[in-house]
């Protein structure tokens, strides 16, 4: 098999060809992807792309990056998907590790390594319109077939390989059991297609279900969002929680009136937040746990959960339970099963977790045991077998000897309606002693801060033990995030960005 072959046979099979697939600079139809990725795949033969090469991707999301995937795909080449905003020296860093046969690059990031290795996808689209369609290599469902970074919230990324069988996976677990897609739906994804969260949304999904999405090279502000769904009826609406928080400020409900269902991924999703985006998209917005190791999500809500006649069914609060194809444990420090409601680590397994990280055979080693991945992920099991998620575990601040939660602390901050984001860290004061303070977005005008760290305070003294107090609240523009939206702790922590 191989899975672009396997993608363009379904759709033709069920009379989707003509279709809308996706949404750019035009309306591409799922025909024009797929006849455009088989000549793609002529040009990069002719170039020397070999089965088990690696070619390294590192484009703005469009109907052409998908092409160039698929293309990939189709000549038994290995796809290294890559963020396309790195600077010079992680650009050169990435090139001398993964020593790519070809590297396709352009708009933001421009070249990415020496001249005769790197190609703009403009050159290659432009061979294609003289090249016949290449067949595609008939390749084992666990051969390598692309390559993604984790986000870098801890450190330095590391690349999850993952198999021409993973996407169909995926689209079983979430695309068809999770959201139910058809080919009548329009999804649009804030995250984007170089992390495992938007490659999931935005690519695989469509090309599996013949339905179509809607793709923006830039990183859509939350009015090109409300207008972006409006005019092409997004059904299918993908966020992380900060992105819905400024959807709730800044837009207003008439753009959103297609939209039947939303997920939120990326990062744990506040209560109030998730209670004011249904009620400003007027639909259920879906909580899940993923990683780039798993390549998508293993554990979330459902849309079942969501036509259950007693919406307590949905227990808010918690990730759901195990997707199609996954298990998941919880397991103490000593690897042992937890009981009910203990919190631990969370270790998961399926058909999608990746089969090792890229060239770092002592990493791989260290994560992943008797076909169970251990995740960076704490959480408890309830009785009903869904999932609570607590947290990352580098997440945990130490404050005078004692754990503390951060996120317990920013549940309580961030239910003031003026807190539009907040982040809880434990940062050293002058004496080297370690601290928890909290840095917050404000909806606010600036002459109002003062009083407004005063009412934060006074809540958090309410409703939480002295110890989870902050010392201060700062009000910061922004909070420091990865490219796909996660807040970076480790740079919250050192007080200042």
């Amino acid at each position: 098999m191989n899975v672009a072959e396997v993608v363009a046979r379904r759709v033709r099979a069920r009379g989707l060809l003509d279709s809308a697939a996706f949404h750019s600079d035009r309306t591409w139809t799922h025909r024009e992807v797929h006849s455009l990725a088989a000549r793609l795949a002529t040009v990069l033969r002719e170039r020397g792309v070999r089965t088990g090469a690696r070619v390294l991707l590192a484009l703005v999301d469009s109907p052409v990056f998908v092409a160039l995937f698929l293309a990939v795909a189709r000549t038994g080449a290995v796809a290294v998907v890559t963020n396309p905003y790195l600077g010079g020296s992680e650009r050169a860093e990435l090139v001398d590790r993964v020593g790519p046969a070809l590297v396709v690059a352009g708009g933001p990031g421009g070249a990415l390594g020496p001249t005769e290795r790197w190609v703009e996808p403009e050159a290659l689209v432009a061979a294609a319109d003289r090249a016949a369609e290449g067949a595609a290599v008939d390749l084992a469902d666990d051969a390598d077939l692309y390559v993604q970074f984790t986000s870098g919230t801890t450190g330095r990324p590391k690349g999850a390989v993952h198999r021409h069988g993973d996407l169909a996976a995926y689209h079983r677990a979430v695309g068809e059991d999770m959201l139910g897609i058809s080919a009548a739906d329009v999804t649009l994804s804030v995250s984007k297609m170089f992390f495992a969260y938007g490659f999931g949304n935005s690519l695989v999904y469509p090309l599996f279900s013949g339905s179509a999405a809607v793709l923006s090279p830039e990183r859509p502000t939350p009015a090109a969002i409300a207008e972006l769904v409006d005019r092409h009826r997004v059904t299918v609406l993908h966020g992380v929680p900060s992105a819905y928080a400024n959807l709730v400020a800044e837009t207003d409900r008439e753009a959103f009136g297609s939209v039947r269902v939303a997920v939120s991924a990326g990062e744990s999703l506040p209560a109030v937040v998730r209670t004011r985006a249904e009620q400003l998209l007027g639909a259920p917005v879906l909580n899940e746990l993923g990683s780039t190791e798993v390549g998508g999500a293993y554990c979330a809500e459902t849309s079942a959960d969501t036509a259950a006649d007693d919406p307590a069914d949905r227990a808010p609060g918690t990730i759901g339970r195990p997707l199609t194809g996954y298990a998941l444990q919880v397991r103490d420090g000593a690897g042992r099963p937890c009981p009910v409601d203990v919190s631990g680590r969370l270790w998961v397994r399926g058909p999608t977790v990746m089969s090792r990280y890229l060239d770092a055979p002592d990493e791989t080693a260290r994560v992943l045991v008797d076909g169970w991945l251990s995740t960076n992920d704490t959480g408890f099991r309830r009785a009903d077998g869904r999932f609570v998620h607590t947290g990352r575990a580098d997440d945990m601040e130490i404050v005078g000897g004692i754990n503390v939660s951060p996120q317990e602390v920013e549940a309580v901050l961030g239910e003031h309606p003026a807190v539009r984001e907040i982040v809880v860290a434990a940062v050293l004061d002058a004496r080297g002693a370690s601290k928890l303070r909290a840095f917050a977005v404000s909806a606010a005008a600036a002459d109002r801060h003062a009083q407004l760290e005063g009412e934060l305070l006074a809540l958090a003294r309410r409703r939480l033990a002295a110890f989870k107090v902050p010392r201060s609240i700062t009000f910061v523009p922004a909070l420091p995030r990865t490219f796909s939206g996660k807040v970076q702790r480790f740079v919250a922590r050192t007080g200042q960005w």
